[in-house]
């Protein structure tokens, strides 16, 4: 796993095409994704919630869109140029009241401990320079019956393998390319991807980190999934 600057510069280089990539390289998906998260979070009724690895903020405007107005909504991420991004839609949207954006490392928070009942991630677990480490910070934050919600991608099902397998190493880096500019960081996305662990495998670690409870959510023929774990 490259070290936590390396993927800092990565971002910071894409930042400001970050958001039209997800958009094409997911079809769209991303958008249902993102909204069935958000509706996971609400059954919860957190009066708090930290986006980690927030980017330009898709995750913490949709929290924002779905959660009642009292709950308190922070997106915290380690590439200012991300952030500068997240700020700058803030500014041109309405009713992003109680929602701000700060500048935090997954490797060492800066939160309290047990000071909020959920915490999202979307995309960057697989990120992490010291996955364990990251999701013991994750469950050291949380409040006792509080929740991660983990949206990553997945091994899809066997039918969809074949499909999926040749759009990661052929189609996307070059869809990449057009859309960024950038190739390089979307062939890592691809290598990535295949060495992320498997559901049962992803979820035996969650709990191994301490976590008491896990679900997993397929969508999109597996292709991603929601982890639900409680602290």
């Amino acid at each position: 796993m490259p070290e936590g600057a390396a993927i800092s510069r990565m971002f910071a280089g894409i930042a400001g095409r970050y958001d039209t990539a997800n958009h094409l390289l997911s079809f769209g998906q991303d958008f249902r994704w993102r909204r069935r998260l958000a509706q996971m979070v609400k059954a919860l009724e957190p009066r708090d919630v930290v986006d980690l690895a927030t980017g330009s903020g898709d995750v913490a405007f949709t929290l924002r869109q779905t959660l009642p107005p009292f709950t308190a909504i922070t997106g915290l991420d380690f590439c200012q140029p991300m952030l500068d991004q997240a700020e700058a839609k803030k500014s041109q949207r309405p009713g992003t009241e109680n929602l701000r954006f700060a500048f935090g490392d997954c490797m060492n928070l800066p939160l309290g401990d047990a000071s909020v009942d959920a915490v999202t991630i979307s995309f960057g677990l697989r990120n992490f320079e010291d996955r364990a480490r990251g999701m013991g910070e994750m469950l050291r934050v949380l409040r006792p019956g509080g929740a991660a919600f983990i949206l990553e991608f997945s091994q899809p099902s066997w039918w969809m393998k074949p499909f999926y397998y040749a759009y990661l190493k052929g189609i996307l880096p070059l869809m990449a390319r057009v859309a960024t500019g950038n190739r390089d960081a979307y062939e890592y996305l691809g290598d990535s991807i295949e060495k992320f662990p498997a559901r049962s495998v992803f979820s035996q670690q969650l709990l191994d980190a301490g976590f008491a409870e896990v679900k997993a959510v397929p969508m999109t023929g597996g292709i991603v999934a929601i982890h639900q774990a409680r602290a």
